[in-house]
Formats: C-alpha cells, sequence, structure tokens
C-alpha cells in the first residue's frame, strides 16, 4: 500500500504520558517529509495547545484542533470553524453536569472554566502551555463554542455519559472520549473521520492512501476513513479492534516505531 500522508492524533500518540515530544518521534516526522509523505496532526486540543508542535516538526500542513472543529494553519490563521449550535451548548452542559461532571467550555479562542482548581485544570494548562479563563457561570455563552469537555475520573462515566449524550441529541452534536477522564463534545461534523476527508480534498490523495494514528475512541472514526489505520500499545481492546496494525506505546516510542515499520518500510 501506497501512503502518501499519515494523520496522527496529538496526546497518548504523538507524545508520551508525561506529554513530551521524543527526539524519535522528530526524527520520524522528519524522515516522512524526507519521503514525500505529507504529515498532519489532529487533537481534542485548542489550536495554541498544538503551536508548540509547529517548529520541530517542521509542520507545513493545517492543524485540526478541537477534533477538527477549527482548522489552522500552522501560522495559526483559521481554515474553517464548525461551532456547536447555540441552541444546544446549554443542553449540552447540562447533561454533562447532570452525570456530575465538571464542564470546560472552549468558545473561540477562550478556554472557559468555572473553578480553577477543578479536576485537571492544572495539567490540562500545563499541556497546552496557557491558562484558563475564570469565569461564574456559563448563562449567556452561547455563540460561538466550538467543544464541550465533560471531566470525571470515573472512566466508566465518562463512556456512559457520551452514550447519553448520543441518546440526547442523536447526529447534533459529536460526544466521544478524546481521554479516558475527557468527554467532548463538538459539531456533529467536528471529528476526526472529517478531517480525513478534509485532508483528503485539500491534497488531492485518495483516503486509501492515507494513514491514521491514534489510541482513543475518538479517533477510530479516522480509522474508518483511512486505507491504514494504526493504534497505539497503549489502547484499549476496542480502538486495537478497529485498527488494520497496532504499535507498541507512546512511552515505548509507539508512534516512531509505526512509521519505521508500516509506513517507510511498507
Amino acid at each position: 500500500m501506497r501512503i502518501r500522508l499519515l494523520l496522527s492524533d496529538v496526546d497518548g500518540t504523538l507524545v508520551r504520558m508525561d506529554k513530551v515530544l521524543t527526539d524519535r518521534s522528530i526524527e520520524a516526522v522528519h524522515s516522512l517529509h524526507d519521503a514525500g509523505i505529507h504529515f498532519a496532526v489532529t487533537s481534542g486540543r485548542p489550536p495554541r495547545g498544538m503551536s508548540m508542535l509547529v517548529e520541530p516538526l517542521v509542520l507545513r500542513t493545517p492543524l485540526a484542533a478541537f477534533n477538527g472543529g477549527l482548522v489552522v494553519e500552522p501560522g495559526m490563521e483559521v481554515v474553517e470553524q464548525r461551532v456547536i449550535p447555540d441552541e444546544l451548548v446549554a443542553p449540552t452542559i447540562d447533561l454533562i453536569e447532570s452525570h456530575g461532571f465538571s464542564a470546560w467550555v472552549y468558545q473561540g479562542a477562550e478556554w472557559l472554566v468555572r473553578d480553577l482548581d477543578g479536576p485537571h485544570v492544572e495539567r490540562e494548562a500545563h499541556t497546552v502551555q496557557f491558562s484558563p479563563k475564570l469565569v461564574e457561570s456559563y448563562d449567556g455563552v452561547t455563540a460561538g463554542v466550538v467543544k464541550i469537555v465533560g471531566v470525571s475520573d470515573d472512566h466508566d462515566a465518562v463512556a456512559a455519559a457520551a452514550r447519553a449524550a448520543h441518546d440526547a441529541f442523536g447526529d447534533r452534536v459529536s460526544a466521544s472520549r478524546s481521554q479516558p477522564y475527557y468527554l467532548d463534545v463538538t459539531h456533529p461534523h467536528a471529528n476526526k473521520g472529517a478531517v480525513v476527508t478534509f485532508l483528503s480534498a485539500k491534497y488531492g490523495i485518495p483516503t486509501e492512501e492515507i494513514a491514521t494514528i491514534g489510541d482513543m475512541p475518538n479517533d477510530v472514526l479516522m480509522f474508518a476513513h483511512s486505507g491504514l489505520s494504526i493504534a497505539m500499545g497503549n489502547a484499549d481492546r476496542e480502538v486495537q479492534r478497529a485498527a488494520r496494525r497496532v504499535t507498541t506505546t507512546n512511552d515505548e516510542d509507539g508512534f516512531a516505531d509505526a512509521v519505521e515499520r508500516f509506513i517507510l518500510n511498507c
């Protein structure tokens, strides 16, 4: 199989669990460039939370942030944006909080929280390298909302809440786990499968010549739209079963291993 583009998830895939981008991963991406293979990234992160990847990886392709809800050029110029319908913002927040989760709201470039000491806020701020904006209430926050996140360390409850969102809103939103402790709710066309379709059209590359690599349930849609799908060794069985290949874990340079074994040497 000839691969002309690789689309990669970031957290749990391209970077280690401590969020470090290793030298081997950087070298693997440079090898893709040398072989004439496009490399792109997609993530539940906001654009600013992906900007630190641009220079070391010499990224030339658009960055698909918020699982494809906001696509920007490496210089952060907006290419396209898909927002949650205004009338669904408050009901989505209510659903998330009814499960006992903390709710975060991403409106444009702002990350809004109601508790700076809430679960995973400090960790997320360290990961994306900027701090959230504290608000007293989400009342009136409806327009321009790109993503709503439910946060809980009860991983089974996060999975159940994803199902509840599908039951409540159907195909009016996309709801999936970007981490075991995060439920991401976005526009229905803001998903990683749509990112594959976008890149295919932009570069004139058939989807069967696109490879994807990831570790979480929100990566499964991009697996389904690509010719070669690779699951990380740290992915759960559901995700691994959805992929054509499985590599080692992200703490074992599984991304670099996959590039070397399944892309460059195929």
